[in-house]
């Protein structure tokens, strides 16, 4: 699949090292479209998260940019948000994630940034993929970087300074001495993934006391990639065992992140965000200026509603995908943003979810309130949001939408993404996924019931 999220594939079926090499090519040819006559060679950062099959997809990447005349810069093994920074950093022309985020294990894939750091835009990704989808194009329109005009193919360099940037750029922003009286026992599970350096490296600044669990980058993967609940059991019972503040939980590109409370309850992946929205609102407190703004897709929690009309905010909603709440934030001045599967985006970091800086807010938000997970969680209004996700071709897809239009005739309605229904009771949201071939469907309501009478209007 090929969307604003990203390729994704299984691989040695949809997505081969062959088809890596296009999209090395093809990345070239987008990038000297947008440089046309420039005399400078085009540069791309490349890196990965732990899946084995990450070196072949790599590999494959670079010498397709390689032929193009582009100079790469291997990251190695490290988060998307790090990446992400690193693209800023160096100043290149690009960046490339090889990473399937949080799909199985069988998967993998990649997922292309701006020279900024933001995931390419929906129209970027249309001209990649047909680019890709036509080999001659990559043949009959070289590219103005190729090396007929600078002399020869493009080169590779290492960098391994990614973990260490990341790490110094968020103690920047929080209060790293205040988080550190404290002491916090924190138990980590990173999966394995991409994550495990720099969330070690980080907490350490931050004078915690780590239990770290599934903290080699392996990729070989503990338990089902995605931070939920049922793959989060054995991290609740670790942190009752230790006694600790607090549970985290990363997906295996270290974007997302989950939380488990002190008592060792599974809170979820839309109060990451929540908590977060609360920590960065309390800390601007009252102003005279204009009301801060929170964007957030269509498929998050009610919680940041409530949060915002709390301190005095407004939200803003966008489709699902990190790029277009990184655009929305821009274009209105956000104070922070992200999406309820646990992705917390602060601009003064970066464009892109970033589960390291979730951390440093969430145990800098302990530290000034001096309460636990579970206190700041029960200040917050509490709703039942149910997940069902069904196979689903495109086509079908979008028939669930149309059954969903037809079944709440007259209802509130955003139809950006799918639809999203809003009513007093609760709402409910439809789409086609950009990651899997399947139709999504979200419910959230003030209770059980209403939840899932809302999901029972629209099941097949």
């Amino acid at each position: 699949m090929i969307t604003v999220s990203g390729v994704r594939g299984v691989i040695g079926q949809t997505l081969t090292a062959r088809l890596a090499l296009r999209l090395g090519e093809a990345l070239g040819v987008l990038l000297a479209e947008r440089r046309a006559g420039a005399a400078a060679p085009l540069r791309v950062a490349v890196g990965r998260d732990s899946r084995p099959s990450g070196p072949m997809i790599q590999s494959a990447f670079t010498a397709g940019l390689l032929s193009a005349g582009v100079q790469v810069t291997d990251l190695g093994v490290a988060a998307t948000p790090s990446i992400a920074l690193m693209v800023r950093f160096l100043g290149v022309d690009a960046g490339a994630v090889i990473t399937a985020s949080h799909n199985p294990a069988e998967y993998n894939g990649l997922k292309f940034l701006g020279s900024d750091g933001r995931g390419f835009s929906s129209r970027a990704m249309g001209r990649l993929e047909s680019l890709v989808d036509n080999p001659g194009a990559l043949e009959t329109s070289p590219p103005a970087c190729a090396p007929a005009h600078l002399g020869g193919p493009g080169r590779v360099v290492a960098d391994s300074r990614s973990h260490a940037y990341h790490v110094q750029s968020i103690l920047k922003h929080v209060d790293a001495r205040l988080i550190a009286q404290y002491r916090y026992r924190v138990v980590l599970d990173s999966i394995n993934g991409a994550g495990c350096m720099a969330a070690a490296m980080l907490l350490g600044k931050l004078g915690v006391e780590l239990v770290h669990i599934n903290g080699e980058a392996t990729g070989q993967f503990a338990h089902g990639p995605e931070p939920t609940g049922e793959n989060l059991a054995t991290l609740g019972a670790m942190v009752t065992r230790h006694r600790a503040a607090i549970g985290l939980a990363q997906d295996p590109d270290a974007d997302r992140l989950a939380i488990i409370d002190e008592q060792g309850r599974y809170i979820g992946e839309e109060y990451t965000l929540a908590l977060a929205v609360r920590h960065r609102l309390g800390q601007l407190g009252p102003s005279t200026a204009a009301a801060p703004t929170i964007v957030c897709n269509l498929s998050t929690s009610r919680m940041i509603d409530d949060l915002a009309a709390r301190f005095g905010g407004r939200v803003v909603r966008t489709p699902v995908g990190e790029a277009h709440v990184a655009d929305a934030m821009l274009q209105t001045g956000a104070v922070i943003g992200g999406e309820g599967n646990g992705g917390v985006i602060d601009p003064r970091l970066g464009p892109v979810r970033d589960s390291f800086v979730a951390m440093a807010l969430l145990l800098e938000l302990l530290a000034q309130t001096q309460k636990t997970v579970s206190e700041l969680v029960a200040e917050i209004p509490a709703y039942v949001m149910l997940k069902k996700k069904f196979p689903a071709t495109r086509q079908q897809a979008a028939q669930w939408v149309e059954q969903a239009r037809r079944e709440f005739a007259g209802a509130r309605m955003d139809l950006q993404d799918g639809v999203r229904i809003d009513q007093s009771e609760g709402w409910l949201h439809v789409r086609p996924s950009n990651t899997e071939p399947l139709v999504r469907v979200i419910a959230e309501a003030v209770d059980q019931a209403a939840a899932e009478q809302l999901l029972r209007r629209v099941q097949h």
